[in-house]
Order: structure tokens, then sequence, then C-alpha cells
């Protein structure tokens, strides 16, 4: 067994949940949104025409689609986020960033990158941020979901 390694991995998993909370917290009490609806607005954001099925922001979010339709429900009502209907097939049905989204998730991003500058303040150089990014991207490569 190869202690290092699971040490590393251990740490990552401590790293993540530590981040999703302090994350969720600000994103909850600023904008009014979890961390996965902010992240699901983003990959609206990138997405051609702004739209995806819930199928694929499943896979996006590593979540099942049943969690997508329970994330976009709320986004809905609050006019964030649409339903748009495939022309060509009937059963296909696309999840689509409105413009209040699109003012929303612009507004969410910034705290984020604000919240991500505050996180690394004072503890690393730009070097070892920059290492640390593409040691995870490496990580994570050809996984969807990339929004970097």
């Amino acid at each position: 067994m190869n202690t290092t390694s699971f040490s590393a991995t251990l740490n990552l998993l401590r790293a993540t949940a530590r981040l999703e909370e302090r994350f969720a917290g600000e994103l909850g009490s600023v904008h009014g949104l979890a961390l996965k609806e902010v992240l699901l607005l983003m990959h609206l954001e990138r997405a051609p025409l702004n739209r995806l099925s819930r199928i694929e922001l499943a896979k996006r979010l590593h979540v099942s689609p049943s969690s997508v339709t329970r994330m976009t429900s709320p986004l809905e009502k609050l006019g964030c986020v649409g339903r748009e209907a495939d022309p060509r097939d009937a059963r296909l049905a696309y999840v689509v960033l409105t413009e209040a989204g699109q003012r929303l998730v612009g507004d969410a991003r910034a705290t984020l990158e604000r919240m991500a500058a505050d996180l690394f303040r004072d503890r690393w150089t730009e070097a070892e941020i920059a290492t640390l990014a593409d040691l995870l991207g490496r990580l994570t490569a050809g996984q969807p979901g990339d929004l970097s």
C-alpha cells in the first residue's frame, strides 16, 4: 500500500469538504444559492446557446439526473433558468440560462473569485497555486465538468 497516496487522498477529501462548506455558506448568505446551483448556472453559461440537457448537466455536476431536476425547480421559480423542448425530439428538453440567471451567475462568479483569492492569501505563492491547479487539473483531465 502506498501510504503517501492514501494520505494525499484523505487530505484532498478533507480539503474538499472544508471548501464546499465555506463556499456554500457565503454563496447562500450573499446570493441565496447553494454551491451546486452556482456550478449548474456556470455550466449553462459556458454551454452553446446557454443550454444543456438534464443528463448532460448531471454528468458535469457528478450527480443524478433527478438531482438536476430538484436543483432546477427552485431556479426556474426564481427566473434563472427555463425549459426548452428540442424541436426534433419531443422526449428531449433543455435547461436554459435566462437573462436573470446570467446576471446572477456573474455576481456569484465574482464572489467565488474573491473567496478563492482569500483562501490562498498568505498561504502559498502564485507559483505554488499554479502548480496546485496543474496537478488537480491532471487528476481530473478528461472528465466532464471543467469550468476553469
